[in-house]
């Protein structure tokens, strides 16, 4: 009696496993963050009129973004320009720009634990969940968008550092 042949297909299968997420805060991570930005309509749509506009002249926005509990990991940033009537990240990664203008530009700090965590941007700030420098006046006038903006960061496929 002959035994059937196992497929072929079973010992040459090309299934790959899914790639490994980023490191959170790294700069795969952050254009990663610059993607999930342009295809979220609140962001894009909503802080198209004068936050964008409120660049400096520059014709751009930076948003620093850093983890407090992560000391040896950098900060990094994205740029946000208006593109085609919309708030676009133009850019996500490693710093470029060194020197903010607070009238402007934001950096936004919080340990991993918060990060991930975060609720409303308004409370995280009251509490001290979410250290923010930058136009707050004008962060408060786009609390809708700025609690779109946290929840990416924690939506956003990271490896996260254990606590």
């Amino acid at each position: 009696m002959a035994m059937a042949a196992a497929p072929a297909a079973a010992a040459t299968s090309t299934a790959q496993a899914p790639a490994a997420a980023p490191a959170f805060m790294s700069s795969a991570w952050a254009q990663n963050l610059c993607i999930a930005w342009n295809n979220s309509p609140t962001l894009t749509e909503k802080l198209a009129g004068s936050w964008v506009k409120n660049n400096g002249g520059k014709g751009y926005k930076v948003m620093e973004i850093s983890d407090s509990d992560m000391k040896s990991t950098p900060p990094v940033q994205l740029e946000i320009a208006l593109k085609g009537g919309k708030a676009e990240c133009i850019y996500g990664g490693p710093i470029k720009v060194t020197k903010l203008n607070y009238n402007h530009d934001y950096k936004m700090w919080a340990t991993t634990h918060n990060w991930q965590h975060m609720g409303s941007p308004m409370i995280a700030m009251m509490w001290g969940d979410l250290n923010f420098k930058g136009p707050k006046m004008e962060a408060m006038e786009n609390m809708g968008p700025f609690g779109a903006f946290l929840k990416l960061v924690k939506d956003v496929p990271a490896t996260v550092p254990a606590p």
